[in-house]
């Protein structure tokens, strides 16, 4: 596989949502996103800027490699991938997920006012600098396996 082939296509490792801001977010078998509001389910989802959260299963292993047992859903994202460098893309970028859904990223990490026990546990966390936010531009539905690509870099 050529790289620039792993750098834009990938996989759905898990999808995490919770019922309730603040709550820890646990994992489903698949999952409905809805064209300008979000995961369905989801307490994040709404008409607002960062609808889903993102984050790679790579940067999750840079967390284990320290000694940490995290898995996907620990960071609060919604969308955990693998094979997308998605600590690369830039607000703007445009991601395809399964068959039809389509999201644009709005923000690259955040500011935490509340450190998490990740961050307690390891004086740093991988979601502030290399999780993403997006809207979602068309719905549809997705589930652990389905193909994730970009489709269009912030700069096109």
């Amino acid at each position: 596989m050529e790289a620039s082939q792993t750098e834009n296509n990938g996989t759905i490792v898990a999808l995490s949502i919770s019922r309730a801001r603040g709550t820890k977010k646990y994992n489903v078998d698949a999952a409905t996103l809805i064209g300008s509001l979000g995961l369905a389910g989801d307490a994040h989802a709404g008409r607002w800027h960062r609808q889903v959260s993102l984050l790679a299963e790579e940067s999750i292993a840079k967390v284990r490699a320290r000694g940490l047992d995290v898995a996907p859903g620990d960071f609060a994202e919604n969308i955990t991938t693998r094979g997308i460098r998605l600590w690369e893309l830039e607000e703007g970028a445009r991601l395809k997920l399964g068959e039809h859904a389509v999201l644009e990223v709005t923000q690259v990490g955040k500011r935490c006012h509340t450190r998490c026990e990740i961050y307690h546990r390891l004086g740093d966390c991988v979601m502030p600098k290399e999780g993403l936010f997006a809207r979602v531009l068309s719905g549809g539905e997705v589930r652990p396996g389905s193909p994730i690509r970009v489709i269009r870099r912030a700069e096109e």
